[in-house]
Parts: C-alpha cells; structure tokens; sequence
C-alpha cells in the first residue's frame, strides 16, 4: 500500500473536520490508496447478511494507523465519553496493537448481546442497513483509513466501526437501542419514514450525547472514532434531545456536525427513542418536512 506524500502528511485538519475539498482529501486521491480500498470492499457487492466472508490480510501499515489511533482515542474517551462507553470499552477488549477480523469482533459481540458484523463495502441503503439490526446484524467495512491523516476520516471505516459500534455491541443497553431502531425499520415501509428513522439513527447512536454531572458526554459512535470531534463541543449547538427535532435537523455527512443533541440520561434516552419507535408510522413520517442532508465530504 503506498504512503501518502509530504504535502499530505504536513496538510492539518481544519477546525470544522475538513483537509481542503473532497477531492484533495488523501482518503480520495490518492491512486494506490483507493485501489486497496474498493478491493477490501468489492466483496460486499454480493454478500448476502449473515453469510460468512473471508478475513482480511493487513499490511503493516495499515496495523500502525490502528495503534496510532488506538492512542489517541484511549485518553479521548477517558476525558469526554459518557460512564457507559467506557465500561462497555473494558468489556470489549479491543487489541491495541493489531486490526482484529471482523470474525474475532463478533465473536466477542454474540455471548453478550447476539449481535454480529455483517459485511459493507460502503453506505447501505437504509431498509437493508436498519433492518438488519433487528436481527443482530450490524453492517460494517474492512478498510482502514489513509495513513496520512489517521485521526480523521470522510467516511466510516474499520476503526469506526470497531471503536464506535464494537463498544456499543458489547452493552445490552446500547445493542438494544439498536434493535429498537431495526425493529421500527421493519414495520414501516415508505422510503419517507426509513430517512426519518435514519435521522434519528443519526444524531443519537451515531452522534449522540447524554449528559453527566451537567457536562455532555459523547456516546455517539462518529465520535467515539474521532479524536478531534469527540470534545468539540464549542464548535457546535448542544440541544436537549428532542427526537422531532434531531429528524428535522439538517446534517453533514462528513466534517464536524454543527449541532448534536444531548440526551438526560441513558434512561431518557431510551424512554425517548422507545417512544419515538413505537408510535411511528408511514403517516407520521410524510407529515415530517425533511431538509436535504448536505453531502459535502471532508
């Protein structure tokens, strides 16, 4: 896998969570990079959910942004994850020095709350991607960010779903918050209400917080994986959560988010999303006006 060249690697990350425009990102231009990207992810195109896939052969360059990131974030989440993250982070014995298999992560997830990673190559469209989770499948990539710029990437990759939705999996609270939401997925059947739900997805076990001792704390897996963004928060709004509201909120997919939403608890958290999920139907979700969601990238 080829490095990345000087000007990447001497090219920081703006304060907003960009390096210049999408297509100077390293994670975008770089030739060699992408090639070993899609190749990692061109199995996906025909996996079906469930199905056993082959296990990756990393290089070691690919295991050394692991351990650089895996030192970053240690000390992130000490100093801004919320209580839960971080027994749940004990429980999930992450391996500092290597990227483990997606087999060896869902081998640790299934004793504890039946959840498995399943295989993506990419974003999934919301009917496959919620829906499984019902059922204990949680959508995931094997490709590991450009190396130049390990604390931050445009689009989610092994880190993030290992470090995000590998901690949530291990708790019995968070996975069944993720139930909660494929289950709601299921019942519904307008592409309307599946970009409700998707929203809502979004801004709380994506990019959630909670608050503790009048601070919030990140719960969120987009920032569990994100050093930068994970303590941000005075480069965004902090909302009480309100789940009509986060669906009507616009997003980005990439850079830092500008407004986040802050639960009072784990307890109204889930009071809130079960309600939410429970009352939710294809006629509710077309009464919601929804603002386009800005794809803009790194």
């Amino acid at each position: 896998m080829n490095t990345a060249n000087s000007t990447w690697r001497q090219t920081p990350v703006t304060a907003e969570g960009r390096l210049g425009v999408a297509a100077q990102h390293p994670g975008r231009s770089d030739p060699a990079y992408r090639r070993r990207r899609d190749a990692l992810a061109a199995p996906a195109e025909t996996h079906r959910v469930g199905a056993p896939y082959a296990a990756v052969d990393y290089t070691e360059a690919e295991h050394r942004t692991w351990r650089v990131v895996y030192r970053a974030l240690g000390p992130a989440h000490r100093g801004h994850a919320c209580r839960a993250v971080l027994d749940a982070s004990a429980d999930a014995g992450i391996p500092a020095d290597r990227i483990p298999q997606h087999a060896e992560v869902s081998a640790a997830l299934l004793p504890r709350t039946g959840f498995a990673f399943t295989l993506a190559g990419g974003v999934v469209p919301n009917e496959r991607f919620l829906g499984s989770m019902e059922h204990g499948y949680f959508h995931a990539v094997q490709f590991v960010r450009h190396p130049a710029v390990p604390l931050y990437t445009p689009e989610p990759d092994v880190l993030h779903d290992v470090f995000g939705h590998g901690i949530h999996l291990s708790c019995p609270r968070f996975a069944a918050l993720y139930r909660l939401i494929g289950h709601a997925a299921n019942q519904v059947r307008t592409e309307e209400a599946l970009d409700v739900l998707s929203r809502v997805y979004w801004f709380t076990l994506e990019y959630g917080l909670v608050m503790e001792s009048g601070t919030p704390k990140a719960y969120g897996a987009a920032l569990l994986s994100s050093y930068g963004e994970i303590g941000a928060h005075d480069r965004r709004e902090v909302r009480e959560l309100d789940i009509r509201d986060a669906a009507g909120t616009p997003y980005r997919i990439s850079g830092y988010q500008p407004v986040l939403f802050a639960a009072r608890s784990l307890e109204h958290l889930e009071d809130t999303l079960g309600s939410f999920c429970a009352d939710l139907d294809d006629d509710i979700a077309n009464r919601l006006r929804l603002p386009e969601i800005s794809r803009d990238r790194a």
